[in-house]
């Protein structure tokens, strides 16, 4: 680990990089190190959150088979998901939930991921954030959907 704090802050810079860039060796050697595994940034987003955000497959499935928290908020209360969802990263969207990633997750102003898909018209990820919801969408959702128009009458056992 660095020894001056001049150090440690490019040393902390450098594994949100590699988080973004999917460079998982690098961010490995760290991790080993000693490196927190949801260590946040100034706005609160993870290493997962930025690897999530970026699409590094490799570093988001590292991450969470050391342990981060897959909903784990940022400081606009927005979890890694969410994020994935306005991207549109269906197979990030996939292994987050394949982690526990909560698709009815709320910010605290009702934006949950299946609002962010709907709102981003991710068609192929709603799908599936719809497979792993405990709920069933909300009449104001419903209306989202059928204002789209994008989206073909979807058949699920939450609607």
């Amino acid at each position: 680990m660095p020894s001056s704090q001049e150090e440690f802050e490019n040393f902390v810079a450098q594994s949100f990089d590699f988080a973004r860039n999917n460079d998982k060796e690098s961010l490995q050697i760290m991790l080993d190190a000693g490196l927190n595994v949801n260590l946040a940034n100034h706005k609160g987003n993870t290493l997962l959150m930025l690897a999530a955000y970026n699409n590094s497959l490799d570093v988001a499935q590292m991450l969470l088979q050391k342990g981060a928290e897959v909903d784990k908020k940022n400081d606009k209360a927005q979890t890694p998901l969410a994020g994935v969802c306005f991207k549109g990263y269906k197979e990030m969207a996939e292994l987050l939930l394949k982690y526990g990633a909560n698709p009815d997750e709320d910010n605290g102003l009702g934006l949950t991921p299946i609002n962010c898909a709907i709102m981003f018209r991710r068609k192929e990820i709603l799908h599936l954030l719809l497979a792993y919801s405990r709920k069933k969408l909300s009449v104001w959702q419903k209306i989202g959907l059928f204002f789209l128009g994008k989206f073909p009458k979807i058949e699920n056992n939450s609607i």
